[in-house]
């Protein structure tokens, strides 16, 4: 008897990192389904306390139709029936984890694929919440350089913060990242680089394959012809998930940045590029202006992840009940 794995898989990364190939290849594996990003695990988890005590089959349902009926959460992307899974979250265990699990495995079936998995790169400041929900989580977590990352940032029509912002990003990206490889261990938590990801997929998500407790899928590094499917075409960004795997953009942020915003970028990620092997340009230092506003936007951000910590600390003293997944677990499979 061997058994198959039916641990979530969390995708993570600082945004414009290149999360949705990723996601995409994933979702290409015979026994793997990842959509793109649903937007309602973190608002459901936040608003945890207005359903009320899920013991209640009136509140699961009321978090049922709210996660179905509400356009914010691109639950009609998912191409599932809403009736059918607010039936199936009435019927299923009462807690949160199940209640979201109960959608992502119903998009799993949909494919008939028995694990699920969900990406959005804003989820490297949220393991903990989804450990909470998931203890048996995985969590991949994909680096780009730093430069390139910024650089993208910067192009993306729904991008509306600065350069100070988008370099914070990476570092946090990074930071958050050394944390959890501390504290989750091989098991639970996989580095891989964007680079090497393209350069050689094969190679690269055969080790991916390996951490995930999975046999490896040729099909995975083919991810263009399942994108020409499920990529929405207002997703101009998205285009090139559409055509083979290439190498083409990287380093490209050496025509992409300004002078300037190299120069800041490389004088406050010069640590953590060199750590995964990205070559600095040599840039000159940057203007005391420049770190100095860099400094206070860091704070900024640093502050406001605090004030999030505090809220969520304050609102498990009054949660109406338990969080975790309860899902029932596959049984082993014949070998």
């Amino acid at each position: 008897m061997a058994f198959q794995s039916d641990r979530p898989i969390f995708v993570i990364g600082c945004p414009r990192s290149g999360t949705t190939l990723l996601q995409l290849m994933l979702h290409s594996h015979q026994r793997i389904a990842i959509p793109a990003e649903t937007r309602f695990l973190l608002p459901a988890y936040s608003a945890r306390c207005d359903f009320g005590d899920l013991r209640d089959s009136d509140n699961r349902r009321a978090l049922a139709e709210w996660i179905t009926g509400r356009k914010e959460t691109k639950f009609r992307d998912l191409g599932l029936d809403a009736a059918e899974v607010v039936e199936e979250i009435v019927a299923g265990p009462p807690t949160m984890g199940s209640a979201l699990g109960i959608v992502f495995r119903a998009y799993a079936r949909k494919f008939d694929k028995p694990r699920w998995g969900d990406k959005r790169p804003s989820y490297f400041k949220h393991v903990p919440t989804l450990l909470r929900m998931w203890p048996n989580a995985q969590f991949v977590h994909l680096i780009r350089d730093g430069r390139d990352c910024v650089a993208s940032l910067k192009e993306m029509p729904w991008y509306k913060l600065d350069i100070h912002h988008a370099i914070s990003a990476w570092r946090e990206a990074i930071d958050f990242g050394r944390r959890y490889a501390a504290k989750l261990g091989p098991d639970s938590y996989y580095e891989l680089q964007y680079e090497r990801l393209v350069a050689d997929p094969a190679d690269e998500l055969s080790r991916l394959c390996m951490f995930l407790g999975e046999d490896f899928d040729p099909e995975m590094t083919q991810p263009q012809d399942i994108a020409r499917l499920t990529v929405p075409p207002q997703k101009k960004w998205h285009n090139r998930t559409q055509t083979a795997i290439t190498s083409g953009r990287v380093g490209s942020w050496a025509e992409r940045l300004e002078p300037q915003e190299i120069a800041l970028a490389e004088s406050v990620l010069s640590e953590r590029l060199t750590e995964y092997g990205y070559t600095l340009s040599g840039a000159p230092r940057p203007s005391p202006a420049m770190l100095a506003r860099f400094a206070k936007t860091a704070t900024h951000r640093r502050v406001a992840h605090r004030k999030k910590d505090l809220r969520d600390r304050w609102q498990r003293r009054y949660e109406p009940g338990p969080v975790e997944c309860l899902l029932t677990k596959q049984s082993p499979t014949p070998a």
